[in-house]
């Protein structure tokens, strides 16, 4: 049986809470594994593969520690067919791998997910900072 859109978004939220304490594996998983799989980062970078992806996400997870928070304020989703998506605003506090500095962040986000094997699976995300808290 396949997974609703809605009960995978409450693991991809769950997943984002874990990546900003320095745990990359829950957003690993839910991201595809084959096929085509892009990223464009919050530093301006842009990443293809789903292998280069996860080591990306693997490294980028690793520069916070544990003690950060986020939260997802979506303005959009949806799901239709194979495909779905959401866009909206990642907000978080982290805190840097070295423990010292505590760090907010308001990300501009837009995932899209491709069905596989009856479960949802990340194939794009573009974040970027937002600008000020309006966005």
């Amino acid at each position: 049986m396949s997974e609703k859109f809605e009960t995978f978004m409450a693991r991809r939220e769950a997943a984002a809470r874990a990546f900003v304490t320095g745990d990359a594996e829950p957003v690993v998983a839910l991201s595809t594994e084959t096929g085509t799989a892009t990223f464009f980062d919050p530093g301006g970078g842009f990443t293809e593969g789903a292998a280069a992806i996860d080591a990306g996400n693997r490294e980028g997870a690793a520069s916070f520690a544990p003690g950060g928070a986020t939260r997802f304020e979506i303005k959009d989703h949806g799901a239709s067919g194979d495909l779905a998506f959401w866009t909206g605003y990642q907000v978080a506090e982290v805190v840097l791998a070295d423990g010292k500095k505590r760090v907010p962040m308001r990300l501009r986000v837009t995932e899209v997910f491709r069905r596989e094997e009856g479960g949802w699976r990340m194939v794009h995300r573009h974040a970027s900072m937002a600008k000020d808290e309006r966005g």
